[in-house]
């Protein structure tokens, strides 16, 4: 069982999509999560994770026509959009750039 769950986690690719007009950058960053948008992405996290768990025991190939498969995707996509509409959180040091700045 584990040589194929090591097989199909390499054939598993979502897409990655930002939203539109979003700055993206590789440096770490924490968002301001509302109670609302932190609800929502506890209820996709856990719907995301039953649902992955399911096409694992199941033990059927992962497909691109596998309703499942489609499921979990639409379902990360949604997720990615809760997190990122939700506000980004300056650093310290941007903080004090634009103290300094006024």
């Amino acid at each position: 069982m584990n040589s194929m769950a090591a097989s199909t986690a390499t054939s598993f690719r979502v897409p990655v999509s930002v939203p539109s007009g979003s700055a993206v950058s590789l440096r770490p960053c924490r968002r301001r999560i509302t109670p609302q948008a932190g609800h929502a992405l506890k209820i996709l996290g856990h719907a995301i994770e039953y649902l992955a768990d399911e096409l694992i025991h199941q033990g059927w190939p992962l497909s691109a026509d596998n309703g499942q498969l489609k499921a979990v995707q639409l379902l990360m996509a949604l997720n990615r959009q809760v997190y990122y509409e939700c506000p980004i959180v300056p650093t310290w040091a941007e903080r004090l750039k634009a103290l300094l700045r006024r």
